[in-house]
């Protein structure tokens, strides 16, 4: 029988996740790629993948999708790793440099933008270095791990979960397991029970991470990340893919 196919992101907030799937014989049964998260969506527009830990914006390039999980990389509140990082205050950014790895974290900008904020920047995606400029008005959107350790070298790091939530009152998904097809039940939940695994032996985990002195890496994955996909979840993100749809990129 033909495994099923996985992307998943490779950012440490999918580190449980990986660990579950890696130390459980699920393995066993499905081909494993981890990805940034634009990739794993591309895979699985393009075929090359049937699940994927995508970005929720990119379901809006799928014919056909999926929920095909229990669990999410989600936020009740700030994440601490999706920003726009800024030299002035928001209501005086002139323009933003997006991030080159990112699809729902850019819309997320854009929504917040011209819905909540009332802004309307310029925004470029083709910045040579998106991280760096000498213009006091041009602000940036960081996600993930390069993000870890930086809120506090800018005099403004807007966490955009957060924002969110000051906005709709609502939790945020990033990313939720996606399938472009029809998945067995019996798969998925041989599929939650290994990714339950992970969450629930996150403190294994941390033995084997890497100690940082600018991040308590065990509070983002404890308390920061919020892996259940709840109800309020899922209306946060079909709330979200209806605001993204409102601005017609």
């Amino acid at each position: 029988m033909k495994k099923i196919r996985i992307s998943a992101v490779s950012y440490t907030n999918t580190k449980p996740f990986i660990y579950g799937i890696k130390t459980t014989d699920f393995v066993n049964n499905i081909d494993l790629s981890l990805d940034i998260p634009a990739d794993c969506a591309q895979k699985l527009i393009d075929d090359k993948a049937d699940i994927g830990l995508i970005p929720v914006a990119a379901t809006l390039n799928l014919p056909e999708w999926h929920i095909v999980s229990d669990y999410c990389i989600g936020a009740n509140g700030a994440v601490a790793s999706v920003f726009i990082f800024s030299n002035c205050e928001i209501c005086d950014v002139r323009r933003i440099q997006l991030d080159p790895q990112s699809r729902s974290s850019n819309n997320l900008a854009r929504v917040l933008l011209k819905n909540f904020w009332k802004i309307d920047p310029e925004l470029i995606t083709d910045a040579e270095d998106y991280t760096n400029s000498s213009d006091p008005n041009t602000a940036f959107v960081q996600i993930g791990d390069r993000t870890f350790g930086k809120a506090e070298q800018y005099p403004y790091a807007y966490d955009l979960a957060e924002e969110w939530q000051t906005f709709t009152g609502l939790p945020f998904v990033f990313a939720a397991w996606i399938s472009n097809k029809p998945i067995p039940s019996d798969f998925i939940e041989e599929f939650n029970t290994a990714l339950k695994f992970g969450l629930d032996n996150r403190q294994k985990l941390f033995e084997e991470l890497p100690h940082r002195d600018d991040f308590d890496v065990e509070d983002y994955l404890l308390n920061k990340i919020d892996y259940d996909l709840t109800d309020k979840k899922r209306e946060a993100l079909y709330l979200f893919l209806k605001y993204i749809k409102d601005l017609g990129v």
